[in-house]
């Protein structure tokens, strides 16, 4: 029996492999396509900063509008201030202008920012944008025509495939259309043009390639122009903001320290005090009533008084008979040192006037100057006995207590001891001027009359001379 061979096919690998080998076009392609969209996103990244920026500026300027409202308002006591250049109120003016430069610059480099540095970015964007529709038609379409050839290249080795394998086992009967010689010549033609498209494609995306260094260097270039561009611009914007706060730093520091004070003398020189004025002088001074005939002595100058404790020492003290009819008594005739209230006083229609010896003259009365001997019921009664620098000194002071006196008596008194304990002698200065002695108006009777019952201590009748009506009789 005669032995029979199988059909057997032929493999069909290596053949495939060789036709179907080569680049994957597309995933080049695709490669750039995400690199192209890197950079896309990259420039988005900055033309944001650039917006921002832009934003911040005109926020910064708002915020300076915030700072120049602080002074905005004029100056309180404005008045005090010099208008003109040169002074405090000169100085605000000047902080006023700058704060409003400030805003004016942040407000000016936004602005510049949007339409000159933010544009650059934006047409790169477009640039990149472009190229990758340029990649997409141009690339992109002649990878999507080797993937046909590819694809009809690919069936044709399969029917030829098909075909080889029956070819043995149908004794080599086949259509005419499918004659193994003729697929095979039809693969080589559809294969010679996938080849061709695959060298066109690979040409192409050789060009892209090779200009992708170049469209890469010019974004790079791109980006240090905008951000060069934006480094001026911002400088621009700090060198401004520094120059003016150094003009108000220096508009401050140029204000003479004497300026304003030089000023408000001239202002107020109708109010100020002039250094160059004579000082005031008490004894230039006038007032209501200074002349009045109450306030003018009838007599006035120093005696000599015996002390109250020590009888055989002598004291000087100033004396002054008022138009009131008080005799007081004074340290000194000094108005300014202290306070001028007398150490006696004797109101005189309440008084007896002894004998007139030469110098010598002597009261008989009731000390009625207020807080004398603090804590006791009553005041007592003394003998003042006084002595003038000369006779005719003592027939002066002894006239004008005559005739303002109570009583007028020509006797000795038998003794001068006091009728009740008396205080301590005050220590009198000295310097008192010469007597002096005025024809004023007649004396008035005052507050200090002696009650009716310090009459009765007295013993006696008293009254007032020349006309003065009578006090009181003496009671037993």
């Amino acid at each position: 029996m005669a032995e029979t061979s199988l059909p057997s096919r032929a493999m069909t690998h290596g053949s495939d492999d060789e036709a179907m080998g080569g680049e994957d076009t597309s995933e080049v392609t695709k490669l750039f396509q995400e690199r192209l969209q890197a950079f896309k996103h990259a420039c988005g990244y900055l033309e944001d900063y650039i917006v921002a920026t832009e934003k911040l500026q005109n926020s910064q300027s708002k915020e300076y509008e915030k700072v120049l409202k602080t002074v905005s308002h004029p100056l309180k006591e404005g008045n005090h201030f010099d208008q003109q250049l040169g002074g405090i109120a000169g100085m605000f003016d000047n902080i006023r202008g700058n704060t409003q430069g400030m805003a004016n610059s942040h407000t000016e480099t936004a602005k510049i920012l949007k339409g000159q540095v933010l544009p650059i970015f934006e047409r790169l964007h477009q640039e990149i944008k472009s190229k990758n529709k340029e990649l997409t038609k141009g690339a992109g379409k002649t990878a999507k025509a080797v993937d046909r050839a590819r694809a009809t290249t690919q069936k044709h080795i399969e029917m030829l495939g098909s075909t080889t394998a029956t070819f043995d086992s149908s004794g080599g009967h086949v259509a005419a259309d499918r004659d193994p010689y003729l697929l095979q010549r039809g693969v080589m033609h559809r294969l010679n043009k996938q080849i061709i498209e695959e060298n066109n494609n690979r040409n192409d995306l050789l060009a892209v390639q090779n200009s992708f260094a170049q469209f890469e260097a010019h974004i790079i270039q791109t980006f240090q122009t905008g951000l060069g561009n934006f480094l001026q611009t911002m400088n621009t914007q700090s060198e401004k903001t520094k120059g003016m706060y150094a003009d108000m730093v220096g508009t401050a520091q140029r204000v003479p320290p004497d300026f304003e004070w030089q000023g408000f003398l001239k202002r107020n020189n109708n109010v100020l005090i002039d250094p160059n004025a004579p000082k005031r002088n008490v004894h230039n001074v006038t007032f209501p009533n200074m002349n009045h005939n109450s306030t003018q002595p009838l007599i006035a100058g120093s005696l000599d008084r015996k002390g109250k404790v020590f009888k055989m020492k002598w004291n000087t003290a100033y004396y002054v008979i008022t138009p009131s009819k008080y005799l007081h008594e004074f340290d000194t005739d000094d108005d300014f040192a202290k306070d001028p209230m007398p150490e006696n006083s004797l109101y005189l229609p309440d008084c007896t006037v002894g004998y007139l010896d030469g110098q010598k003259f002597t009261v008989k009365g009731k000390d009625v100057s207020k807080g004398k001997v603090p804590g006791m019921k009553g005041m007592m009664t003394h003998d003042f006995q006084f002595k003038a620098h000369t006779a005719s000194d003592a027939s002066r002071w002894y006239e004008v207590i005559r005739q303002a006196a109570g009583q007028v008596t020509n006797e000795v008194p038998a003794s001068s001891e006091p009728n009740s304990p008396v205080g301590t002698v005050k220590k009198t200065g000295t310097g008192f001027s010469s007597l002096t002695a005025s024809s004023g108006g007649s004396p008035t009777a005052g507050n200090g009359e002696a009650s009716a019952g310090e009459k009765a201590d007295l013993g006696q009748t008293t009254g007032t001379t020349n006309g003065g009506a009578t006090n009181g009789a003496a009671k037993a």
